[in-house]
């Protein structure tokens, strides 16, 4: 039989191939993370694999089992693939979290060099459709091809388990934290803790620290857009998002209605007090088609533009209206189902439209552009 120590070329191929396997959660080659152990290949050109998952009851350990077997039958000269997992030790499983932390332990987008974009979805008031736009615009950024989270800091009012038909916790490796997933889109919320039915009734420096771990200790890997719905209004959870992402920027959704523009002005306040960008106003439940054709305007009209302009004027800069999305029962249809409207019919006009505004928020180059960089110049 021929071990890892054996000089047989094909141990080194076989590893070789499993630099292309990902671990599902992480999205990270298993050959990184520690996870191959022993290979050894017998007699009769039979190669046995050895992985490591994180725990015993991994959801991902099939998963990982085929896509390991698959890749290792691409090395020429094996009759046969078998693959054996088992749970990694508990020092192993400290060692990987180190690794993914890469020895910190602090928010990591806010450390030097992160290129996330933090979108703070928000609303002045509840019943806006704040909750359905932020899973709609994430789904629509990941079938672009880009990497999304979502932490749903509506603690109270938890809802995005629901609409992205999530039903699993969270795996925990060590003290992290892996997100599930629901249409490519990774999601945290409190409702992954909670018994059905069961209210959370928590104050202000308990949410803080909610939200704060979920930021810091859920390896969100390297995401290029954070969405976070929050709460309506101007209360903690909203200050705690400021202080704990001071990078974010704020996406204002609300109604046609007259008195929408009123609301606005606090959250303008909130945003001038905490020095945070305001992205910009997505106007929803905007006119409902009727089948003749023609266009009920159920919930009056000009309401983004009302708050767009008192945004504008609270935070001295220009907040644009990034679209109006129409009324349309399909997008409460698919909240309902887990499906987001954008996946589910990514024609219908109300994804057309939420597919647009999630295109505009991300348009912006994800570089280095306006960053400070650690040049050192050297003189003689």
């Amino acid at each position: 039989m021929t071990d890892t120590t054996s000089p047989d070329p094909r141990i080194d191929r076989i590893r070789t191939a499993l630099d292309g396997v990902m671990d599902p959660e992480i999205h990270r080659p298993i050959t990184e993370l520690g996870m191959v152990g022993s290979i050894t290949i017998d007699e009769e050109d039979s190669a046995l694999i050895h992985v490591l998952v994180t725990i015993e009851g991994c959801p991902m350990r099939d998963r990982i089992e085929q896509a390991t077997a698959e890749a290792a039958a691409t090395v020429p000269g094996l009759s046969r693939v078998r693959v054996e997992t088992s749970a990694m030790s508990e020092e192993q499983r400290r060692e990987l979290t180190l690794r993914l932390r890469q020895g910190r332990r602090a928010i990591p987008f806010n450390q030097p060099g992160s290129l996330t974009r933090i979108l703070a979805v928000s609303s002045g008031k509840g019943g806006v459709g704040k909750s359905t736009v932020t899973a709609n615009l994430a789904a629509a950024m990941a079938a672009d091809g880009l990497h999304v989270g979502v932490i749903d800091a509506d603690i109270h009012g938890f809802s995005m388990p629901g609409m992205f038909g999530i039903s699993e916790r969270p795996t925990k490796v060590g003290d992290l934290l892996m997100p599930p997933a629901g249409h490519g889109v990774h999601v945290m919320s409190i409702g992954m803790f909670v018994p059905e039915g069961q209210a959370v009734v928590w104050r202000g420096p308990k949410m803080h620290r909610a939200i704060e771990q979920f930021a810091s200790d859920v390896f969100w890997g390297d995401l290029d857009v954070l969405l976070l719905d929050l709460p309506p209004g101007t209360g903690d959870v909203a200050i705690s998002v400021a202080q704990l992402l001071p990078q974010a920027e704020m996406v204002v959704v609300t109604t046609p209605q007259q008195s929408a523009s009123s609301v606005a002005e606090r959250v303008g306040s909130l945003a001038r007090s905490t020095e945070q960008r305001i992205a910009g106003v997505v106007e929803n439940m905007a006119g409902l088609a009727l089948p003749d054709g023609t266009r009920m305007d159920v919930f009056g009209t000009g309401g983004g533009d009302r708050v767009a302009a008192t945004l504008s004027a609270a935070v001295d800069a220009p907040v644009p209206v990034l679209g109006r999305v129409p009324l349309a029962p399909a997008l409460r249809e698919g909240a309902d189902r887990g499906v987001p409207l954008v996946v589910s019919d990514p024609e219908d006009p109300a994804a057309l439209e939420l597919r647009s505004v999630a295109r505009g928020l991300v348009r912006r180059p994800r570089g280095l552009s306006g960053m400070k960089l650690p040049i050192a110049v050297s003189r003689r």
